[in-house]
């Protein structure tokens, strides 16, 4: 159930075509369904998620046997239009795809989702670069998350400061963003670069890509929380969701709105009102 739902049904209620009592019974009914296996309880699907944090509860597959993320997917989409999996390897994909026949997977990315909404949502500009092909991986799951969460996002890759000139050429777009996502390893420098450029929000997305010295991450982790440019939030090395989720929650639109106003209209709202 999301917060459209929530609307309708209350709609509903004030309008005489549905009783309080059935309201209550309706909204009790999307809380908590406890799974189990051999007397013990394995998983709890949070059915108010995505009331409260504008989207289904995910599932992190890394971990999970495949017969769990077939009962945790069945039991999301009985009472979800979208749905949304990460850290899908080969098997866990397969399991997921047996519960719907409109799963969609996508092995770069390590990811798998259905998504039923009639009218699906694409707004703003989310515009993920990333410093290498090798990050394309990490990158895809970013971009991916961003639009199923309702996101505009054009991907920009290969564009690392090892020929600067690549991620100079697209200013314009850069610019045109209401947040950025910079994925990188090797020396994680890429988000410094495209901080400098734009005045909106950039998130920070260390990969294990490197050598030794990379220490699968570290190095280039280390460098972007220790980046001189303003503006720049850094999730976990390789966290490509985590980026996607950051960068939608940025781009709706109470965010949009103070991020898309005129320099006037930001001065109009600042003047104190008149006193009655």
């Amino acid at each position: 159930m999301h917060s459209d739902s929530i609307i309708e049904l209350l709609r509903s209620v004030a309008e005489g075509a549905l009783s309080p009592e059935d309201a209550v019974h309706t909204l009790g009914d999307f809380s908590t369904a406890s799974l189990s296996e051999q007397g013990r309880v394995e998983a709890r699907i949070d059915h108010h998620r995505a009331v409260r944090c504008g989207f289904p509860e995910v599932i992190f597959c890394q971990g999970k046997t495949p017969e769990q993320v077939a009962r945790i997917s069945e039991e999301i989409l009985s009472r979800s239009d979208v749905l949304l999996a990460t850290r899908c390897d080969s098997e866990n994909a397969e399991a997921f795809a047996s519960v719907a026949d409109d799963a969609v997977i996508d092995t770069t990315a390590r990811l798998a989702w259905v998504d039923r909404r009639t009218h699906p949502v694409s707004e703003g500009l989310v515009v993920v670069a990333s410093g290498g092909t090798a990050d394309i991986p990490v990158a895809e799951e970013a971009a991916r998350t961003a639009e199923l969460m309702g996101c505009r996002v054009s991907r920009l890759y290969d564009v690392g400061v090892a020929g600067v000139h690549r991620v100079l050429e697209h200013t314009e777009l850069l610019r045109d963003a209401r947040v950025l996502v910079a994925v990188a390893g090797m020396e994680g420098a890429l988000p410094s670069l495209v901080a400098g450029l734009v005045e909106v929000p950039v998130v920070a997305v260390p990969t294990s890509v490197g050598y030794g010295a990379n220490f699968g991450g570290v190095s280039a982790l280390l460098t972007m929380l220790n980046s001189c440019a303003g503006g720049i939030g850094v999730v976990n090395i390789d966290n490509g969701f985590g980026a996607g989720l950051l960068a939608a929650r940025i781009n709706r639109p109470a965010w949009a709105a103070a991020l898309d106003a005129t320099p006037a209209e930001t001065a109009a709202s600042a003047e104190p009102h008149p006193a009655p």
